[in-house]
């Protein structure tokens, strides 16, 4: 199916916090001579999609989140189950501003990008008697959604709908003509990643009660805006709360009076009783996670379109004690996450709340790629996603839509081999912001990828690219062959950076280049293979020279996350490990068995310990109580795991993120034991290394191979521990015990050991 050559739009004017442009609805009345219809669309930033009063759109943000100065994206459907051959039809269109026309918020500076501008709508549509483009016969109007902004929320009056607007008859003669306008100067491509969806049964609060919202007070530098007087609101209402943090959007239903106007503002923090999101402060006052909908009159419903918040509660103002029903309002998770991968369980409660707390994390943060927070930003952060890959590979359906979000890397990349530390961006993002371990998503998404589905694809299309970055970064390194140029280690518990940013940088990219010099080698590219090796060996010399205590076995700056980075990377030799683990264990010890490292720490340590054969350590600092640990987390409340390790009350933080979710792997991985493909090297091959913490009464885990489902399930019986291993045909499972023994089987089996 060819692509529309022409794009439309209802005005030139678009959108800011001070001046509301509404989405424009778009008409197009046809008359098939059969039902053989199709159409090839887009909508920049967002669409909705309607033939003859039925919404055919395939998701919330439809058709992707991208740069359309670097990827147009289209969506195809199949009309024909819809079309009245030889009669009127109606195709109808919404536009969203999304990307193309993003108002800004403190930084990122998408308010600025070239792209900027009212949205536009191409179109082409198949029929048995020839086909059909955008162009000046397509009709719009305003539509009654007068403000909307992925990252804000959006504004509709419910007295300004056009009823039957979307049906064959309706008289569009008063409406005015679209504007022909230039197209994008992206590449046109048809959207393969899963859509955003809604994930199951909507949840209705289990609370509802009188509250306020504290006094929100912007960043320094977001820009102050006069909201239209109009939009100004009180300040109590109803405060539902949810339970749990995710993120998706609401359903309002109610009888509402003509005028009535109610504010929904969302957040997941309280603070003496009222809603606090002063840690969502990235926006002016009054478009901080607010919707706001003014009542027609009669029994309405609404569902917020081109948004999502990232919340726990929901402030409702506007209403009476009569409307405060828990019908009022039903939460509706969404993703595009797909279908569940690997699971975990065990006997112990705390661990699996913190499985749990991580998935809710990782999916709620899963719009088309891998956000950092469902509701401060909605950035593709390079580097939560890069710290994130192989977890959410172990458990979540995400191979395709890794695949699209690479595209928009590499049309991001410069001719310089640099990337940003946003993607999509409008240009921001590769002065501050990125750096080795945020730019590592380049080569650890496509090794993970290849890794865990054998797609041998995701590494031919990005291996140009990862070239170009290696050379970048080697040409980056000082005198001493080391590197010092990005971000260090995010995030770190207690607020201070122990390593320092040349070890990480170097460290990085000496793993990116061996991850790399795998890549080349599957591809049968000894040149770029030989480039990538040389660069490993050529910083890794460095390091050794200049970053390690050759005495006493100890790295940089002698912490957590330098003493684990550098065992988990490889930086020591082989009979080195021993003593450079007991250095680890030494430093961990000093801190009371307690976590103290950042997130590129967090990445490492566990498994570290695990394969010193210290698993119990690593369980302990994970599950205790005490802060700072994991298990604190839930006794603060938390159900999604926060971007930092604070006390109640410290700091402005979001507590939904995901890059401090690996120990999601490692539950699976050394408690379960169920280690997919473990050299990278053959998917079917699954070791089996369970840790039996002596705590745990039984622990298991799953995965769905390309070959189908994995299961492994250890429990204490009878004085000893009772193993079972069911792999699919055609997958050989490799069982390797804590005492040494060594197994290989096919199918299912149960091992007895000890006792």
């Amino acid at each position: 199916m060819e692509y529309p050559r022409q794009f439309i739009r209802a005005t030139e004017d678009y959108s800011t916090y001070e001046h509301f442009v509404p989405a424009p609805y778009f008409r197009k009345v046809f008359t098939p001579t059969g039902a053989d219809c199709r159409l090839r669309v887009t909508g920049l930033g967002f669409y909705r999609v309607w033939l003859n009063g039925t919404e055919l759109t395939k998701g919330l943000l439809a058709p992707y989140v991208s740069n359309p100065d670097d990827i147009v994206y289209f969506d195809d459907y199949d009309l024909a189950p819809h079309i009245r051959p030889n009669e009127q039809n109606a195709l109808c269109f919404q536009l969203g501003n999304g990307m193309r026309n993003a108002p800004g918020g403190s930084i990122w500076d998408f308010h600025k990008a070239a792209f900027r501008g009212a949205p536009m709508l191409a179109f082409r549509l198949e029929t048995p008697s020839g086909a059909i483009e955008a162009d000046e016969s397509v009709r719009t109007a305003p539509s009654p959604l007068y403000f909307d902004d992925l990252r804000a929320g959006v504004r509709y009056d419910a007295r300004r709908e056009i009823k039957n607007w979307t049906a064959p008859d309706f008289d569009d003669s008063a409406w005015g003509s679209a504007l022909l306008c230039d197209a994008p100067t992206g590449e046109y491509r048809v959207c393969e990643a899963p859509p955003v969806l809604p994930t199951g049964e909507a949840l209705t609060a289990v609370s509802i009660r009188r509250a306020g919202y504290r006094p929100f007070s912007p960043r320094f530098d977001v820009p102050k805006v006069t909201v239209p007087e109009d939009e100004n609101d009180g300040s109590t209402g109803f405060l539902y709360d949810f339970g749990k943090n995710n993120a998706g959007i609401v359903r309002l239903r109610l009888r509402g009076r003509p005028g009535q106007r109610i504010v929904l503002q969302f957040g997941e923090l309280l603070t003496d009783g009222d809603l606090d999101y002063n840690n969502i402060d990235f926006y002016p006052d009054g478009f901080s996670q607010r919707d706001v909908y003014v009542c027609g009159g009669g029994d309405e419903t609404f569902t917020p379109p081109f948004t999502y918040h990232g919340f726990r509660y929901c402030l409702v103002m506007g209403i009476d004690d009569a409307q405060a029903t828990p019908d009022l309002l039903a939460f509706l998770p969404c993703t595009s996450a797909g279908e569940t991968r690997g699971s975990f369980c065990c006997s112990d409660d705390t661990a699996n709340t913190l499985f749990d707390m991580c998935d809710a994390s990782d999916r709620s943060n899963f719009y088309y790629f891998p956000t950092d927070c469902p509701h401060r930003e909605k950035n593709g952060w390079t580097g939560d996603a890069a710290l994130s890959a192989e977890h959410m590979l172990m458990t979540m359906n995400v191979g395709d839509s890794y695949r699209e979000w690479l595209r928009n890397i590499r049309a991001a990349q410069r001719a310089d081999g640099s990337i940003p530390g946003i993607v999509p961006t409008g240009g921001w993002g590769f002065s501050w912001g990125n750096g080795p371990a945020w730019d590592a998503a380049l080569i650890l998404i496509p090794y993970y990828t290849y890794k865990y589905t054998g797609d041998r694809e995701i590494l031919s299309e990005n291996a140009g690219a990862i070239l170009r970055y290696l050379r970048y970064a080697a040409g980056k390194r000082k005198e001493d062959g080391l590197l010092a140029y990005g971000l260090g280690d995010w995030c770190p518990i207690g607020g201070d950076v122990k390593p320092t940013l040349t070890f990480t940088d170097s460290v990085t990219i000496m793993t990116c280049a061996d991850k790399a010099a795998f890549i080349f080698g599957v591809l049968g590219q000894p040149q770029a293979k030989a480039f990538a090796e040389t660069l490993r060996q050529e910083l890794r010399r460095a390091i050794r020279e200049r970053l390690i205590d050759k005495t006493t076995l100890t790295a940089d700056t002698r912490c957590q996350t330098s003493q684990a980075m550098a065992l988990f990377y490889g930086v020591f030799d082989e009979n080195e490990k021993p003593e450079a683990t007991r250095r680890l264990l030494e430093i961990i010890h000093e801190n009371g068995d307690f976590m103290d490292f950042g997130i590129l720490g967090a990445r490492a340590i566990f498994h570290v310990l695990t394969e010193a054969g210290e698993s119990e350590l690593a369980w302990k600092m994970i599950t205790r109580p005490e802060f700072p640990s994991y298990g604190a987390l839930i006794g603060f409340g938390e159900t999604t795991v926060p971007e930092c390790f604070e006390l109640p009350g410290e700091g402005k933080y979001s507590h939904n993120h995901h890059m401090y979710c690996d120990i999601k792997n490692w539950f699976l991985s050394a408690v379960a034991g169920l280690r997919f493909n473990p050299d990278g090297t053959d998917v079917r091959r699954v070791r089996i290394a369970p840790a039996f913490i002596q705590s745990l009464a039984f622990a298991e885990g799953t995965y769905l191979s390309p070959a189908g489902e994995i299961f492994t399930r250890w429990e204490r019986r009878d004085g000893g521990v009772a193993l079972t291993v069911r792999v699919p045909d055609g997958v050989t499972a490799e069982i390797a015990l804590p005492d040494g023994t060594r197994l290989s089987h096919t199918g299912e089996k149960t091992y007895r050991v000890g006792g």
